[in-house]
């Protein structure tokens, strides 16, 4: 199943959503420090209800750390800054799908880095600014789970 990555994310919420839909799919989720929060955040636990021991996750100390614990892995940059539609990747079970912070997205160094592999977009309509950070991973998980056959699902 593909990763989840969010980088520096700030919002407890979001998180705790993203924590909620690793356990669900299986998708493993990888935190990039510094957060916006702490894990004793009352809206982190209301969003994750009680799926935190189901899920996966890791904290990273930052992108090189995260990139390290995955490194034969490939690399997607969720970004409104690309023409390429996400749903057009053939996605593989050890790929990343990389979210930046919901105040800024990914900062261009990290679309910039050698190690990404494609950045990529969610299709919206015109003059829309973004989606919600919880929202697009769960978007793009699903595309990559169901191009994989819903391994594992009933």
């Amino acid at each position: 199943m593909p990763h989840i990555m969010f980088f520096e994310p700030l919002i407890p919420g979001n998180t705790g959503n993203a924590i909620r839909l690793s356990a669900v799919t299986g998708a493993p989720l990888h935190l990039i420090e510094p957060l916006g929060f702490n894990f004793d955040d009352s809206h982190l636990k209301r969003a994750g209800l009680d799926y935190h021991d189901l899920a996966v996750m890791t904290v990273h100390e930052s992108f090189d750390h995260a990139l390290e614990a995955l490194p034969d892995s490939r690399i997607f940059a969720f970004t409104g800054h690309s023409d390429a539609h996400f749903q057009n990747v053939h996605y593989e079970d050890t790929d990343v799908l990389l979210f930046g912070r919901e105040d800024t997205g990914l900062p261009q160094w990290v679309l910039d880095h050698p190690r990404i592999t494609k950045s990529v977009r969610i299709p919206m309509l015109e003059g829309r600014r973004s989606l919600n950070l919880a929202n697009s991973a769960s978007i793009a998980v699903y595309e990559a789970w169901r191009q994989l056959g819903y391994t594992g699902a009933l």
